[in-house]
């Protein structure tokens, strides 16, 4: 990964893709700056991915208002993969923490992602579908895809996930930025952990579990059935190539 190596760190780098998120945006800002990150400092990195519906504006004001909040921009849509990659190169935070905009994945649930690092670990995911889990809102062909996904993951890698796919990730910054990272879209999310489990030694991974409301697509989600075959091929192509 390319991208400004910064000299002063912060505990934490919260990252939020934005992407067409003005009916959300406010609220989880307000939940991001109230969450308990268990005393780490933090900083709140948003990139907004070309939107048009006034989301970079709302988020212009509130990084003028608000210390500790940082805008990036793209002049386009490009994906949520290059949002995120666009947010790890500047991140300053000595852990890294995905943070979707549109409240499917909740703030609350921050001290249960980062109290393993205080026990060693390296990577943290947030399980939709741990025993202890909940997710509200997956339609059974969602899950069932997710399953699948998540399953040739583990026979590929060596790992033992219950959910791959999840976009409530924490990562040490340093690791992040060992790693090439080339997805533009969701896609990024089997590369990144296929790139993750190829390193040596191997990262600690822990899986956490999460609370979880999924939206449709009249609400604005996102994510398609396209982005699942996408998913399949990348989960191959950088296993082949790790």
């Amino acid at each position: 990964m390319t991208g400004a190596r910064h000299s002063a760190a912060l505990g934490l780098s919260v990252l939020v893709p934005v992407y067409n998120e003005l009916s959300t945006l406010g609220e989880m800002l307000d939940r991001v700056m109230a969450a308990d990150t268990l005393g780490l400092t933090r900083e709140v990195i948003l990139v907004d991915d070309g939107s048009t519906d006034g989301s970079r504006e709302l988020a212009q004001e509130m990084a003028a208002e608000r210390a500790g909040i940082r805008l990036l921009a793209h002049p386009k849509n490009r994906g949520k993969g290059a949002a995120l990659r666009t947010g790890f190169a500047e991140a300053r935070g000595e852990l890294v923490l995905i943070q979707d905009a549109d409240l499917e994945y909740d703030p609350a649930d921050y001290p249960t992602l980062l109290r393993p690092f205080q026990h060693g670990a390296d990577v943290v995911y947030g399980s939709r579908f741990h025993p202890q889990g909940s997710a509200a809102g997956i339609r059974p062909w969602q899950r069932g895809g997710n399953w699948a996904l998540t399953r040739l993951c583990n026979l590929l890698t060596g790992l033992r996930l219950s959910d791959m796919e999840t976009g409530f990730k924490v990562i040490r910054r340093h690791i992040l930025w060992s790693l090439t990272l080339r997805e533009e879209s969701f896609g990024i999310e089997p590369e990144l952990t296929v790139k993750l489990a190829a390193l040596r030694p191997r990262p600690t991974l822990v899986e956490v579990p999460i609370h979880y409301t999924s939206r449709d697509w009249r609400a604005g989600k996102k994510l398609t059935p396209r982005d699942g075959l996408r998913a399949l091929y990348c989960l191959a192509r950088y296993r082949l190539i790790a």
